[in-house]
């Protein structure tokens, strides 16, 4: 089970005890058991921090509190504070990462039905895509829309993730598609072709919606399926 444990304290000399983060991220660089940390000052009292790290387990949050390195950290640390650190350790009950639900939402609604205006919605209004693929390795949203509906029009794809994960802002999605060659596609007359194919794509997202991001399909092996390239 994820652990988490929050150490609250109260300082303003934040510059030298960022300093003092630092010098533990390096000691301990290749022993360390935390595997996310970030540190949050509140807005209403300047001196009040809150620093959340997160462990694979219990057991390996105390493997970490052994080292010495973490030991002569955490006295510097204390002699920073105004007064002792306070520590709350819990257990992680839901840690629901909202970011995989948007991409999850981009796949289901626009791949596999093919509703394209959905991204309005799901997209920022400064969103840009990167897709060697397309005419345009750095499309705005209007344009996206334009080349997706080509896509959803030509192929009647639909995708099956096969696999999503999530890094603070960041989602990656492991994917594979299939469909029929139906309709016109980037000047490629339909074939009535059947297609299959595997792909990538990471999503930066921001405030709940998507705001970029980057592709990378196997679009070799679907031009050869069309039989515009020979195997």
């Amino acid at each position: 089970m994820t652990f988490v444990q929050v150490i609250d304290c109260k300082t303003d000399q934040i510059d030298a005890l960022n300093k003092v983060m630092d010098t533990w991220v390096e000691a301990t660089k290749g022993k360390r058991t935390a595997t996310h940390a970030m540190m949050g000052r509140d807005r209403s009292d300047s001196t009040h921090l809150m620093e959340i790290v997160e462990f694979p387990s219990y057991e390996a949050a105390m493997a970490n509190s052994q080292l010495p390195e973490t030991d002569r950290i955490f006295r510097e640390m204390v002699a920073l504070c105004d007064e002792a650190p306070s520590f709350t350790d819990l257990d992680v009950l839901r840690d629901e990462q909202l970011n995989k639900s948007v991409v999850s939402g981009f796949f289901e609604e626009v791949v596999n039905k093919g509703n394209t205006d959905a991204m309005d919605g799901m997209c920022t209004a400064d969103y840009r895509e990167h897709d060697p693929s397309q005419p345009s390795y750095d499309a705005g949203l209007a344009e996206v829309k334009i080349s997706n509906r080509e896509i959803m029009e030509g192929f009647h794809p639909t995708a099956t993730v096969e696999s999503l994960m999530a890094d603070g802002d960041l989602v990656c999605a492991r994917f594979s598609f299939k469909g029929r060659h139906v309709g016109p596609y980037q000047g490629l007359e339909a074939t009535g072709r059947d297609v299959a194919g595997t792909g990538h794509a990471t999503f930066r997202c921001k405030g709940g919606k998507m705001a970029e991001s980057w592709w990378n399909v196997d679009d070799l092996g679907l031009m050869q399926q069309l039989g515009v390239v020979e195997s």
